[in-house]
Order: C-alpha cells, then structure tokens, then sequence
C-alpha cells in the first residue's frame, strides 16, 4: 500500500500532468499499477513514446525556437549572402539554445581533431569510425578527424499524445 501522504504528492502531480500533457507520469503509474492475487506477478510496462515522436519533437523544438524548417525548406535561391547570412545567425542562435536546454553534449573522444588516436580491438563502430586505408584487424592507429557527438543528458518535456506529428503548428492570424 502506498502511503498516503506519497498518493496526495502522485494526485496533485497527475493531476496538473495531464492538464498540460494529456498523459500520468511514467513514475507515478509504476508505483501504482499493483498485481492482484492470484494473478501473473509480472508488472504492466508502461511503454515509451515511439522513437519517432521523440525525433518530430526535437525537430519541433527546433523550429520553434530557431525556425530550423522555415531556413531549411527555403529556396534561399532568390536570396543574397547577406541576407542568408544574417537569417543563419537567428537560427544558429535559436536552434543552439534548444540544444543546450535540453540535451548536454559531449566528444566521443577527447583528442583534439589533428591528434593521433590508437583504436583498440572490439571498439564501438557507433562510436568510433575507422576511415582511409583501413587494412587488417585493430588496433589502428590515425589521425582524429571529427571527435564525433554524443548525447549525455536528454530531457525533453512531455509530449501531448494527440501532437506527435505536428512540428509546428499553422498560424492563422485574424484581422
């Protein structure tokens, strides 16, 4: 049995999540969700969101902040390099600050680009790339290229369940 000043904490919490959210808290639901007797002893698994609505998020985020579609989706054709310029330090600045809200990103190596890395056996291919005159089996030794990114903190907020493919929505504007 929960206790039930930590219910009163789970009530308020779920109560102003699904208000903004439209969804209970993963932790609220695991600490409630109880076997009854005599049935299997397996817990219910409150799934994740699919992976793709973590991606339409970000890209969300994204142009909402930095107007990241807008710029890519352009045909920047008719427009001079002054113009696309100035437009790229605007979504630059934007799409930075969602990054750094977000998400904390660190090298995969720490070896500045141009230093020379040694690459055991059994190193991660996700994490590390071999390129050039890759001969024979590992160790290599080469030159480092790009230190390569790699997440170390995600915290997207919540997703509304009923917006997973919206990455922005229309504007109308009333006059």
């Amino acid at each position: 049995m929960v206790p039930y000043v930590q219910r009163l904490k789970y009530a308020f919490r779920s109560f102003f999540s699904i208000l903004d959210h439209s969804r209970v808290p993963d932790d609220v639901v695991t600490a409630l969700v109880q076997v009854a007797p005599g049935r299997d002893t397996k817990a219910t698994v409150v799934p994740e969101p699919p992976r793709a609505d973590r991606a339409t998020q970000m890209l969300a985020l994204l142009q909402r902040d930095g107007r990241l579609l807008d710029f890519l989706l352009e045909d920047l054709g008719s427009y001079g390099d002054a113009q696309i310029g100035a437009a790229a330090r605007d979504v630059h600045a934007g799409c930075r600050g969602v990054l750094t809200r977000y998400l904390s990103i660190s090298p995969v190596v720490d070896e500045e680009e141009g230093q020379t890395l040694r690459v055991e056996r059994g190193a991660d291919p996700a994490r590390i790339k071999v390129l050039g005159n890759v001969a024979g089996e590992p160790p290599f030794t080469g030159i480092v290229r790009h230190r390569g990114w790699q997440a170390t903190r995600v915290d997207l907020p919540s997703i509304p369940s009923a917006v997973h493919a919206v990455l922005a929505p229309a504007e109308i504007e009333v006059q």
